[in-house]
């Protein structure tokens, strides 16, 4: 987007902070996102929307690999039947 400088350090790091509070909230809460909205705020304030967007996507595929290590992955049922 037009405008959107660089974030300066002091300004990732506080980017940064935010996320990692948002997320111990979130991973304290078992993801129950209600409890942390004021968290999800701070979060959203402080970072880039892209930041944002981006690091949405990438709990969800940390939370999704981390699944696959504890449980193992279970391919569905019907695949390889046609």
């Amino acid at each position: 987007a037009a405008g959107m400088a660089a974030p300066t350090m002091e300004e990732r790091k506080a980017c940064w902070g935010a996320r990692d509070e948002f997320w111990q909230c979130l991973d304290s809460h078992g993801d129950d996102a209600t409890k942390c909205e004021k968290l999800r705020r701070a979060f959203e304030s402080r970072c880039p929307q892209q930041w944002v967007k981006h690091f949405d996507k990438r709990r969800d595929f940390l939370k999704y690999r981390k699944k696959l290590e504890t449980e193992g992955y279970h391919p569905p049922e019907d695949a390889g039947k046609s």
